[in-house]
């Protein structure tokens, strides 16, 4: 059975950072395209950053340049760093997951391209 589990979510005061770590279990995700999504309460679910099964990324225009994806296969661990935090970062974080068949580059920025959910952790930055 394929498992997320996020932690590392918190408070932290504007101009902060957080590392937010996504446990995988269940099976090798080494062939996964990884992604991190946001959702604050009334609004949909936001992309945020994700990675490749070759280890790419591609970030939201709201995050670049604050915000980095990577991913330990051997540990099958996924990792969201978040640097100079912004009070509207404020939300639950989720690591999400699919197998579907893609290119090695391919990046999925739509909530439902994939699969396989965490149970998010929570994010709040203080101004």
């Amino acid at each position: 059975q394929v498992q997320l589990v996020e932690s590392g979510g918190g408070l932290v005061q504007a101009g902060g950072s957080l590392r937010l770590s996504c446990a995988a279990s269940g099976r090798s995700f080494s062939g996964a395209v990884m992604g991190w999504f946001r959702q604050t309460p009334g609004k949909e679910r936001e992309f945020v950053v994700g990675i490749s099964r070759s280890g790419g990324t591609y970030s939201a225009d709201s995050v670049k340049g604050r915000f980095t994806t990577s991913k330990d296969n051997d540990k099958n661990m996924v990792y969201l760093q978040m640097n100079s935090l912004k009070p509207e970062d404020t939300a639950v974080y989720y690591c999400a997951a699919t197998f579907r068949l893609a290119g090695l580059t391919v990046v999925r920025v739509a909530a439902r391209e994939y699969d396989y959910w965490g149970q998010g952790t929570q994010v709040t930055v203080s101004s």
